[in-house]
């Protein structure tokens, strides 16, 4: 039996929908939040050629952006990725290890403490922390832990998200309004934009799109400035730039690298 036919022009004008309007938030990204990844840049930048590490922390799919950032090719020590599997194990949906859990210990209030108390920062270390709604509790006490504790804090959002809704009552504030720098994603207050005739809610969510750009934007210009005050240290890098040896290499001196610095911020001995 032939399938039905296929309507290539509806495909194709939902898929360039959603192409046009991400293409849009990397040109608002660019020509918004440049000032700001500058100075994100040169905050990481420090922090890194100081011997210290730029933490990141996400919950949901924010974890993207912390996994984009590091340990990927292309990327570099000096940024830790800080992510709790309970808030972003999403792949089991339902069941053990559900969505619905997730969604709920994410508004958990002291658990950003417990995890901050695993760590000792130094004087010189960054916190950025990703929530395209930043409302919930978890990723709002983490950066007012984090600030507490004397790190520089990044928050990257949605400002449109975030605004287009109170905070939940255990967060008491937005992330935007714990930070000290705020990087916008540029996304819009429904995260998804394509609408579809006949379909009640749009689809194709954007938020992911500006993060991760925001995130290579700050790891390429970051990488320019360590270049610039001799500390840069070891780049992931694949065999087929390299060859193999010096891939595996550099893979070796970077994992190296990180667990040196890593050592430092999960020694317990000098308290948290």
């Amino acid at each position: 039996m032939t399938p039905p036919a296929v309507t290539p022009v509806a495909t194709a004008t939902a898929a360039g929908a959603w192409l046009a309007d991400a293409a849009a938030v990397l040109a608002r990204v660019a020509a918004t939040q440049a000032e700001g990844i500058e100075t994100a840049s040169r905050w990481c930048a420090e922090a890194i050629a100081a011997d210290g590490l730029v933490h990141l922390f996400g919950t949901g799919h924010s974890r993207i952006p912390v996994e984009e950032m590091f340990p990927r090719y292309g990327s570099y020590p000096g940024f830790n990725p800080i992510v709790e599997l309970s808030m972003t194990f999403h792949t089991q949906v339902v069941g053990s290890n559900g969505q619905r859990q997730a969604m709920f210990i994410e508004r958990m209030p002291g658990l950003a403490e417990t995890i901050l108390s695993n760590y000792r920062f130094g004087p010189q270390d960054v916190m950025i922390v990703f929530s395209a709604g930043g409302l919930t509790a978890v990723p709002v006490e983490m950066a007012r832990g984090a600030r507490a504790r004397g790190l520089s804090v990044i928050a990257v959002t949605s400002v449109a998200q975030s605004m287009s809704a109170e905070p939940d009552p255990e967060a008491g504030q937005r992330l935007l309004d714990v930070a000290d720098l705020v990087l916008d994603l540029c996304s819009p207050s429904a995260d998804a934009t394509v609408q579809i005739p006949g379909l009640e809610s749009p689809v194709g969510p954007l938020s992911t799109v500006g993060a991760v750009a925001i995130v290579n934007a700050i790891k390429s210009r970051t990488a320019e400035l360590l270049v610039g005050l001799g500390a840069m240290p070891p780049v992931i890098t694949r065999a087929s730039v390299v060859g193999t040896e010096r891939s595996r290499e550099l893979f070796d001196e970077a994992y190296r690298e990180h667990a040196r610095r890593l050592a430092r911020a999960i020694d317990q001995t000098g308290g948290g």
